[in-house]
């Protein structure tokens, strides 16, 4: 039976209820366009993965504290602020199904609105001195930036290499979920040598969790994420830098070609795509998916079993098993 958020969320249950009015009160405002924009951001909120592995890490790790609750708040925020900066910078006039905050107020106040969230999330660190915390997730927005720059400097040039592929994502996804991770497991007062192993194990889950979206791609199944999107925003992935590795000149310098200046008609992405599965590609990309999905797994191992232990290896499958 294919497992499901809710089901994965019940020893959570409760503090996701509370988290949830807990990060509603740090983003209101005595500004009134403000705080309908904020209002809004709350009711678009996605699956909320990222506050599941903080307060399941924390489980995980020791004890439940109003710290985890902070912890996963300023996680939200500044993930968020980050969010709507990139909408900005893509142009973008939708996030998850819902029109972006540019789209409904224009580039200026989504600028302001994300400081504002940005702002929010570094006073209620040092408000209450959660220092430690606030490390942790400010690393978490620098490397997110040096990998998304990163991509568009590589993707200028089509020459990204499975190397560079690695740290892009790296910095871009696996940073966010490693920090969740770290968050959760520092707010519950362990030593430090427990927080690397549970910030590895979450870089782990990241790479993984970006390679399965990578692969939507070039899927035939309906998503959230339209089909040969990367491909349309030249962005190479695993499985196309695989097909081009193994392909021969005259194949790679056509397919560069369509994706550097022909990669908008629906043509010549379904040549692409149908160029990556012939080559292998995407099985390549699927068994270095599996590979780190395992090396997880066998982190979280050193663990003592817990229903949180046991739940938060139910949210890594869920990653690797989504269809959306």
């Amino acid at each position: 039976m294919a497992l499901s958020l809710k089901d994965i969320k019940t020893p959570i249950a409760s503090e996701m209820n509370e988290f949830e009015k807990k990060f509603r009160a740090s983003m209101k405002t005595k500004v009134l366009l403000l705080d309908k924009i904020m209002s809004y951001i709350v009711k678009r909120k996605g699956k909320q993965m990222r506050p599941m592995f903080v307060f399941l890490s924390a489980g995980t790790c020791g004890e439940i504290t109003e710290s985890t609750y902070r912890g996963a708040s300023l996680i939200e925020l500044l993930h968020t602020a980050t969010l709507v900066h990139d909408d900005v910078v893509d142009d973008a006039n939708y996030r998850r199904g819902f029109f972006s905050i540019n789209a409904l107020w224009k580039n200026k106040i989504a600028v302001l609105v994300g400081d504002y969230l940005l702002s929010r999330g570094l006073l209620l660190s040092v408000d209450n001195e959660d220092y430690d915390l606030l490390k942790i997730v400010s690393s978490a927005v620098k490397e997110m930036s040096e990998g998304e720059l990163l991509q568009m400097e590589k993707t200028r040039h089509l020459d990204i290499t499975e190397d560079v592929y690695y740290e892009i994502i790296r910095q871009k996804t696996a940073s966010l979920v490693a920090s969740c991770c770290a968050v959760g497991a520092c707010s519950s007062g362990c030593e430090n040598g427990t927080i690397t192993h549970m910030r590895d194990f979450g870089e782990k889950i990241g790479m993984a969790f970006q390679m399965k979206d990578d692969l939507f791609d070039y899927s035939d199944m309906e998503i959230g994420k339209p089909v040969g999107i990367d491909i349309k925003e030249k962005k190479i992935t695993l499985p196309l830098i695989k097909a081009l590795e193994s392909a021969s000149w005259s194949d790679r310098r056509r397919i560069k070609r369509i994706i550097g200046k022909d990669s908008k008609s629906r043509q010549n992405v379904n040549e692409v795509i149908e160029f990556v599965k012939a080559s292998g590609g995407i099985d390549y990309a699927r068994g270095v998916m599996m590979k780190f999905y395992q090396e997880a797994l066998d982190i979280l191992e050193k663990f003592e079993d817990s229903i949180y232990k046991r739940s938060l290896a139910d949210l890594v499958q869920f990653t690797i098993e989504r269809n959306k």
